[in-house]
Formats: structure tokens, C-alpha cells, sequence
């Protein structure tokens, strides 16, 4: 989905694929017949943004053969599909029964990753439509917090640099500019965006900035405009932003409010739980580590790290930070100049929902994604954005 802002230029609306696991090619296209082109029509629209995730098997697929990679451009022009975006967080596995801790691996000090991330750069370059001249791609922010000492520094330093040395070398080569973003998440080495800035400023290269993920930020407490003026400030670019919105609960201590969030504590992902004290945010891995255990304080309101539907918060006593999301997007790209101009929605934990929650056939998947689509549609028309065709 397109819009024109009021500056003129084009902000990109997509959705990202994560939500259909699929790790090989095959797959990829499954998904495009089987979820993608049904959320388009449900929509009613010619031409629908996807946030295209390819794991390692389907990326490697497509670089090595051309006649595929020109049979998928083909697929998504057929069924009036575009990517703008890539999702290269997940390298593989994202479908497994646990996922967890497993997702932030390989990390930048690892050399698949730069290798990984390459590969769906020259992807994205071949992929974009013809008339769009910049793609971007989110990426783990550097590597979960331990261990990573200087040496674990450094290396993922000297990846990044490389990353955009080739950035550089394939906007010369095809006339197309990809641009990576690191995407805070709690529990990371960049668990916010303040985390984010002295890397990013460190490294000195405008192809890497900050993804930000707007249920992330919520997580982690930052406040929007706080965060994101802290970012301009230090030139930090944004090339791509996550519309999410995760789990609130404002009076962790009531029985009734511990038993409505350990119905979204799931095997499958993480779900890092947060909370600010007078001494800063403490937090736990994982959702039911704040549940069943005495480490987290319970005096204060709790955000968990659960990509909830961004249409559908969950029952009282929970809530979700859909608020959080509003003021980001406004300072994102409500004032005189957008900040970013990709945009993805990004709920891939439909089917990690309580079960009563979750959708139960691919109809109702794509009537909730559809919805998500139609809230931040409408959410970006509010903020003076024109709905293109």
C-alpha cells in the first residue's frame, strides 16, 4: 500500500511474511498464493506491500538460480504483490515448534550472517518494483546481551562496515539503494534505541541506521518522541519502521491480572517482560519467569514483549501499547518530512495467541490481517497521508 505525503514523497505500507512459516523456496510461493494475494482482495486493492522474510534455504535458492528469482518477481507481479522491505531478523527456524533464544542466531560477530543479509540485499535489489529506487531490511540488533564482550564488539563492527562497503558497491551496480536497520529488542546487546546510537554512530556509514519496532519500544518503556529526537540528533538514519503493539497489564500484582497473562505464556518465542522501578527497567526473559518467580516487582505495570493484533487488544484486565504505536507513527511520519518511509506491519504471533484467540483457518488469518492493514491504513490518513492506488 502506497500513500503520498505531504512533503510529496511515497511512504510504503506493507506487511511482513514472517507470520506463514516458510523456510524453502517452494514455500515462499505457497505463500504468496495462499495468504498474500487473499489479504490483497480482501482489501480491495491492485497492489498490496509485503515485507518478504526468506530464510537462509529460499534465499540461497534465489541467488544461485536466476530463472527462480525471475520466476518469484514474476509470482508477486502476477498477483499484485510489491517488497519494498525484507525482514533478514530470522536467518532460520522461525516455523519451529521453540523458537526462543534460537532466533538471534547467527548474530553479527558470525560471518553467515553478513554473508546471509548480503544475499538478501542483492534479493531486494532485483525485487523492487520498477518505479521504487530504495529497499531496506530490519536485522537483529548485533546479538543477544551475553555473552558479548569487546572482542564481540568489534567483529560485528568490522561485519557492518563490510555490509556497507557492499551496500555501496551494489547501488553502483544495479541503481538501487538498500538501506539495513537494526531493530532494538529487549534482552539484545541494543535493547533500546539509546542502546542503538553509539554503535551506529561509531560505525559512520548512512547504509545502517535503526529499525524501530514500535512493540519493542513500548517493552522497554521509551517514550516515542524521546527516543526518536535522540536518533535525529545523533544522525542516526531509520530506515524502516515495525507498527506492533505488545502486552499491558497495569496491575500485575491481582490474581485475576497474573491469570489473563499466563494464558499468552507460549512455548514457542520469547516473551521478555519489563517494568520500570524507581532504580530503572528490570525485566525477565520470558513471560512466565515473571510469573512464577519473585524477581520482577510487581508494584508497577508490566509490558511484554507479545506482538499482539494491532485491531484486537486483548480483554480487560490487559490492554495492548496501540497508544505507544500512535505517537511513534505521528512523529514518524506526521510532521513536515517523514522520518521513515517503510512501514510494516508485523504480527507474527497470531498462532501464539490463547488458543480461543487464534485464527482457525486461513480466512480468518487474512480477515485479521486484513483489519491490522485498515487500523494503520486509516492511522496514516488521519495524519494527512493520501491513500494512493
Amino acid at each position: 500500500m502506497r500513500f503520498r505525503h505531504p512533503d510529496g514523497s511515497t511512504v510504503h505500507l506493507a506487511y511482513c511474511t514472517n507470520v506463514h512459516p516458510a523456510e524453502t523456496l517452494d514455500g515462499v510461493l505457497a505463500q504468496l498464493r495462499d495468504h498474500c494475494e487473499p489479504v490483497r482482495r480482501r482489501l480491495g486493492r491492485d497492489r498490496l506491500g509485503i515485507g518478504l522474510w526468506l530464510a537462509r534455504d529460499a534465499a540461497r535458492a534465489l541467488i544461485t538460480d536466476p530463472a527462480a528469482l525471475r520466476g518469484l518477481r514474476g509470482e508477486l507481479d502476477r498477483r499484485g504483490l510489491e517488497v519494498v522491505t525484507l525482514n533478514g531478523f530470522p536467518y532460520a527456524g522461525f516455523g519451529a515448534e521453540e523458537v526462543k533464544y534460537r532466533v538471534y542466531r547467527p548474530d553479527w560477530t558470525e560471518a553467515p550472517r553478513l554473508d546471509h543479509t548480503t544475499d538478501l540485499a542483492h534479493l531486494l535489489a532485483a525485487l523492487l518494483p520498477e518505479d521504487v529506487t530504495e529497499g531496506t531490511i530490519s536485522t537483529l540488533p548485533l546479538a543477544w546481551r551475553v555473552p558479548f564482550g569487546a572482542a564481540a564488539a568489534q567483529a560485528a563492527r568490522t561485519a557492518l562496515t563490510t555490509l556497507g562497503e557492499r551496500l555501496d558497491v551494489l547501488e553502483e551496480l544495479t541503481g538501487k539503494s538498500v538501506r539495513v536497520g537494526l531493530e532494538p529488542e529487549p534482552g539484545c546487546t541494543v535493547e533500546t534505541t539509546a542502546d542503538a546510537i553509539g554503535p551506529l554512530t561509531d560505525l559512520a556509514s548512512p547504509r545502517v541506521g535503526v529499525c524501530v519496532d514500535t512493540c519493542h519500544l513500548a517493552t522497554s518503556f521509551e517514550d516515542p518522541a524521546t527516543a526518536l529526537d535522540a536518533l535525529t540528533a545523533a544522525g542516526v538514519t531509520l530506515p524502516k519502521a515495525q507498527l506492533s503493539a505488545a502486552l499491558h497489564a497495569e496491575h500485575p500484582h491481582l490474581p485475576e491480572v497474573r491469570e489473563a497473562l499466563a494464558a499468552f505464556a507460549e512455548p514457542r518465542f520469547l516473551h521478555q517482560t519489563r517494568t520500570r522501578t524507581a532504580a530503572g527497567l528490570r525485566g525477565t526473559d520470558d513471560l512466565d519467569e515473571a510469573l512464577t518467580g519473585a524477581v520482577l516487582p510487581d508494584g508497577a505495570p508490566w509490558r511484554a514483549h507479545f506482538h499482539v493484533p494491532l485491531h484486537a487488544p486483548p480483554a480487560p484486565p490487559l490492554t495492548s501499547t496501540l497508544p505507544v504505536l500512535q505517537d511513534a507513527l505521528a512523529r514518524l511520519v506526521g510532521g513536515p518530512a517523514p522520518l521513515t518511509r517503510h512501514l510494516e506491519v508485523e504480527t507474527y504471533t497470531w498462532q501464539a495467541l490463547p488458543p480461543e484467540l487464534r485464527p482457525r483457518n486461513r480466512t480468518q488469518l487474512a480477515e485479521g490481517i486484513a483489519a491490522e492493514l485498515v487500523l494503520a491504513r486509516d492511522l496514516l490518513v488521519d495524519l494527512g497521508l493520501k491513500e494512493l492506488p
